[in-house]
């Protein structure tokens, strides 16, 4: 459609009103309210999504190249913003000029990137097998839950031939609801013609960043909305991820990259998480027209069951340009090319000088042009998976003897001191979350206590205070627990729109979790903390790292 208007019409101005609940959450970039443009003293929500106005030309002497125009209106003023600006003297000044392009896909809205961002490759043109979006249940959360034992008696119950419908109908357990296009007493039936229970089918499970729990995967359709039976194929034991998507929709959105082991979920991010598997299977794993798209790439036949690259030709010429052994061959050298693009994608740098191009599209990488500078990027990138993979110890981080500089944030403490009981006192009733429409949980605004650094934790923290934010908050389970020293940065981050230890919490609320938290989980948000810290600290090596790749680039020939 955008190509459509820039063939037809010569002059064409956007005024964005934004105000959309989904993108912005209705607040303008400095964090203030930003209502609907439609909203009223009778109607104070307006709509959910947001709005522009387009004003476009079409002359009767057409010109060469149309001219777009773009302009952002924010705050709960800009209706009468908007009117006053009719009156401006000069009034184009007040609009950025934008270029439409097919490698931003023809955007209107104003984009600033860094000068080589679009001779950079996609992400997506580093597979061999297109990324695979993660599962989607809409089930109620019948198939996935925190506590393992409670998800296997729902499922074994489900899967007994033994239990008629009405009797499985009693047990209310989720799957008995009627749901869009779920139609619980066919698809159950259709469940227990294809199979029984099966212990390895319940696997954790990435929710969300930082939030595991776990599953029960079935591909019989129907019983998951959507299944994926592509990645589950791909979640075998020693295979990991990347996650991104493919283009931007939260503000703030944080930093758009995940690294995970686990079999997960398209809501993983906002604007629908894809995983792009590290290695690839063939046999039963792969779909026929994959396969065939692959005997060009490979060049062996494929073997049943045996790993190899998911590298594409462009990527893998380019590792055999820097003299680097087959991919297929060699596990390392097949994920170097990933591990360098989660450690570019974790360059504070990167994200700000690069914002709106990453927003409308795949993430775009460069790649350095000779072996050392991508190995050293690979090795930082392989730290920030570790420290996104909360299923194994981090060294030094969450086990171990613990850095010094981060022994000290989010330590569980009681008010007034002394020791707390954690058969009562480890609940969650802060109003760290709410109650949504059709069941989906809201994060809430819980108790903080924002202050200074004690002069104990200055002296504790040394020079990190500087990089994890001037300040500090104390986050509350209850009015006698708390988390104590969560720096504001830590606090504040956010990967994929969702502000991570903030979004663990909403889930953790009494009334929704029916129970206190348990020690490991206290202690979860502690190892949480520790780990956004530890990646919070290799900001300026990230940074130096995405430098030392631009001043070097890989040439791509066109």
């Amino acid at each position: 459609m955008r190509e459509h208007f820039l063939r037809e019409f010569d002059q064409l101005w956007f005024d964005c009103l934004n105000g959309a609940s989904r993108e912005t959450g209705k607040l303008t970039p400095e964090g203030k309210p930003d209502p609907s443009v439609f909203s009223t003293e009778y109607n104070r929500e307006g709509i959910r999504v947001g709005t522009a106005i387009a004003l476009m030309v079409r002359k009767e002497q057409r010109q060469d190249k149309p001219m777009v125009r773009f302009r952002h209106f924010w705050g709960v003023n800009k209706p009468k913003d908007l009117v006053q600006s009719l009156n401006a003297d000069r009034f184009n000044d007040a609009y950025a000029q934008c270029n439409p392009t097919f490698k931003n896909r023809y955007s209107f809205r104003f984009s600033e990137v860094e000068e080589s961002y679009y001779e950079w490759l996609k992400l997506t043109e580093f597979c061999a097998i297109s990324p695979s979006s993660g599962l989607m249940e809409k089930r109620g959360g019948a198939l996935i839950d925190i506590d393992r034992d409670a998800l296997e008696q729902r499922m074994r119950a489900y899967l007994d031939p033994e239990l008629s419908w009405d009797d499985y109908a009693a047990l209310n357990y989720g799957l008995v609801k009627l749901r869009a296009s779920f139609q619980p007493k066919v698809v159950r039936r259709k469940a227990l013609l294809q199979g029984q229970f099966l212990p390895e089918r319940l696997v954790r499970y990435a929710l969300r960043p930082f939030e595991v729990r776990w599953c029960y995967y079935t591909s019989v359709s129907g019983v998951w909305n959507t299944p994926c039976p592509s990645l589950w194929k791909q979640c075998w034991p020693g295979n990991s991820f990347l996650m991104t998507r493919p283009a931007g929709v939260a503000s703030p959105e944080g930093c758009p990259f995940f690294f995970t082991r686990l079999l997960g979920d398209q809501d993983f991010l906002r604007g629908h998480a894809y995983y792009f598997p590290l290695q690839l299977m063939n046999g039963a794993r792969l779909r026929p027209k994959e396969q065939l798209s692959l005997l060009d790439l490979l060049p062996e036949k494929l073997e049943v069951d045996r790993p190899f690259a998911n590298l594409s030709e462009a990527a893998r010429n380019y590792l055999a340009g820097l003299g680097f052994p087959n991919p297929d061959e060699d596990r390392e050298t097949s994920g170097l090319i990933w591990m360098h693009s989660l450690a570019i994608g974790y360059s504070p740098a990167y994200l700000a000088e690069n914002a709106d191009g990453i927003r409308q599209d795949w993430p775009r990488i460069p790649l350095p042009d000779n072996r050392e500078t991508l190995g050293a990027s690979a090795q930082l990138g392989g730290q920030i998976a570790a420290l996104l993979n909360t299923e194994t110890p981090t060294a030094g981080i969450t086990s171990g003897k613990i850095s010094p500089e981060i022994r000290s944030l989010a330590v569980v403490s009681r008010v007034g001191d002394g020791n707390l009981n954690p058969d009562t006192e480890f609940a969650v009733t802060a109003r760290w979350g709410y109650g949504g429409k059709n069941g989906i949980t809201m994060p809430g605004k819980g108790k903080i206590a924002q202050r200074p650094y004690s002069p104990e934790e200055r002296k504790a923290m040394g020079e990190a205070t500087g990089q994890l934010g001037e300040d500090t908050r104390d986050v509350y389970l209850n009015d006698v627990a708390y988390w104590q020293n969560i720096p504001a940065r830590v606090w504040d981050y956010t990967i994929g729109g969702y502000q991570v230890i903030k979004k663990w919490l909403s889930y953790r609320e009494e009334d929704f979790l029916g129970r206190p938290l348990k020690v490991s989980e206290v202690q979860e948000v502690t190892n949480m903390a520790r780990r956004i810290g530890a990646i919070l600290l290799l900001e300026p090596e990230l940074d130096a790292n995405y430098e030392a790749v631009k001043r070097s680039p890989y040439q791509w020939k066109s």
